[in-house]
């Protein structure tokens, strides 16, 4: 008896890693060489291509496929429908597999409903991209990005929220009252002294 959870729909393809807790829901197809962490969620009509990583936790919602280059590091959340590519100038008559660029979401990152994340980019530490945007550049940490192409129209916390930075550059979250420090363009907790 495996650790994890297939609904008969799904298929998986051997050899694969797969952690304990993951729940594979309806029609998704799981290629082979990937690995996926504890506790993920695989929404219904998800594709996980050969080779790609999830960390742990990671919540890929329905209608996302992650292709072959595409690492999200633990407590990524891909949004309903958002697209990854992993080829630049795809042709269907030209093969370009020894071409597929990198794609690397870090922890915490959260990719909105139907947003496009244009290949070789790093998405990264807890930032929010809202939905339907097109990512074409990396994207920083905490950075909350909108629109076509993505722009940056401000900074979060790790709990999703918008951050108001005071003109000394230290905002605070409303939910968890953690303290941000934004400084020459960069976000970052500070962390409380024990």
């Amino acid at each position: 008896m495996s650790d994890y959870f297939v609904h008969p729909s799904s298929f998986i393809d051997q050899p694969c890693q797969i952690g304990k807790g993951v729940k594979i829901w309806h029609f998704s197809h799981i290629m082979s060489n990937c690995i996926i962490g504890d506790g993920c969620n695989i929404g219904q009509n998800v594709v996980i291509s050969s080779n790609v990583v999830l960390g742990r936790n990671v919540k890929v919602q329905n209608n996302v496929s992650v292709y072959e280059g595409v690492i999200c590091e633990d407590d990524v959340f891909l949004g309903p429908s958002m697209v990854f590519t992993n080829v630049i100038n795809p042709r269907s008559a030209v093969i370009r597999k020894h071409e597929y660029k990198k794609t690397l979401v870090r922890k915490g990152a959260s990719i909105g409903a139907n947003s496009t994340i244009v290949c070789g980019n790093e998405i990264g530490e807890y930032a929010l991209i809202g939905a339907g945007a097109v990512v074409t550049k990396i994207v920083l940490a905490y950075a909350l990005v909108v629109g076509n192409p993505a722009k940056q129209i401000g900074w979060v916390s790790e709990f999703g929220h918008r951050l108001n930075f005071d003109d000394k550059g230290f905002a605070v979250c409303p939910e968890t009252k953690e303290l941000y420090q934004l400084e020459n363009n960069r976000v970052c907790k500070i962390q409380k002294e024990e």
